[in-house]
Parts: C-alpha cells; sequence; structure tokens
C-alpha cells in the first residue's frame, strides 16, 4: 500500500512539472512567420534609433502596417509572443536566428556601400581636374536659397 501511495505521488509530481506556464493562444503565429515580423520590427525600431524623424513624417504607425503585412493583428502578436517567451530555449533559438539574419544583411549592406564609395572615388579621380569635387555619399548636396520675400508675398496674399 506504501509503494502505491508512493508511485501516486510520483506520478502527480511529474506531470504537475509539465505544465505549461503559458498555454497555446487559438491562433498562434507559426515560428517562422513569427521570426518575420520580428525581423521587420527589429528593423523598425533600428531605423528609430538611427534616425529619429524617418519614421515621424510616416502618418501611419509603422508596427501597425508590418501587422498588417502579416496578416496578424496585435493581440495575436501578443499572444504568440508571450507563448514563445515562456520557453526560455525555444525563444533563444529565434532570436539567434533573428541575429544571423541581420548580420548577412548587413554584410551585404556594407559590400554595397564600400562598391558605391569605391565608384564615388573613382568619380573624384576623373574630376580632380575640375573645379568642383564630387559628393560623398553621406554628405548631403548644397540646397538652393529660399527667397524669403517670395514666401512673403504668399502668405500675404491669402
Amino acid at each position: 500500500m506504501k509503494n502505491f501511495v508512493f508511485i501516486i505521488l510520483v506520478l502527480s509530481l511529474s506531470i504537475s512539472c509539465k505544465k505549461e506556464l503559458v498555454k497555446e493562444p487559438k491562433g498562434l503565429i507559426e515560428k517562422g512567420k513569427m521570426i518575420d515580423i520580428m525581423y521587420d520590427l527589429s528593423l523598425l525600431e533600428a531605423m528609430k534609433y538611427q534616425n529619429p524623424l524617418s519614421l515621424d513624417s510616416v502618418d501611419a504607425d509603422p508596427k501597425k502596417y508590418v501587422l498588417k503585412k502579416y496578416k496578424v493583428d496585435s493581440l495575436q502578436f501578443a499572444q504568440s509572443n508571450m507563448y514563445y517567451a515562456a520557453d526560455f530555449n525555444a525563444y533563444k533559438e529565434m532570436f539567434d536566428e533573428l541575429g544571423k539574419r541581420i548580420a548577412v544583411k548587413q554584410r551585404a549592406t556594407d559590400s554595397i556601400v564600400k562598391l558605391e564609395e569605391k565608384k564615388a572615388a573613382k568619380v573624384a579621380k576623373k574630376n580632380k581636374g575640375k573645379s568642383e569635387p564630387a559628393p560623398k555619399l553621406n554628405e548631403a548636396k548644397p540646397s538652393k536659397p529660399v527667397n524669403i520675400d517670395s514666401i512673403r508675398r504668399t502668405l500675404q496674399i491669402r
């Protein structure tokens, strides 16, 4: 009888330990699609960090656009994110894959920038004899001066 009680106790403990922390939501986003969404959202966050005004000019919320692109609503994304985050190892694997993907894109972008810089250097060599140097990639082009009097006249007419 004591062995039977002990076996029941061990079985109940083992079953209770395998209980999921977060139940699987109804509209669970598949893992691959979730990684794609997280990739796009991380690019948006990087854009916000690098140039905060770049996304301010957009009327629509970029996060909503990404969710709409993948035909997912914000609640479904939040529930799926919580579900995947409950399993640390699986969530870490997702972020590792996300990091690899970002690294590949970064290498491709860096190589394109190097090619463009080489082209700009060749153009600069050709234009060395000319008075105006070739513009650099990250350098802003000088803009034409604004005629303030014409702006004042336009405002007075209205």
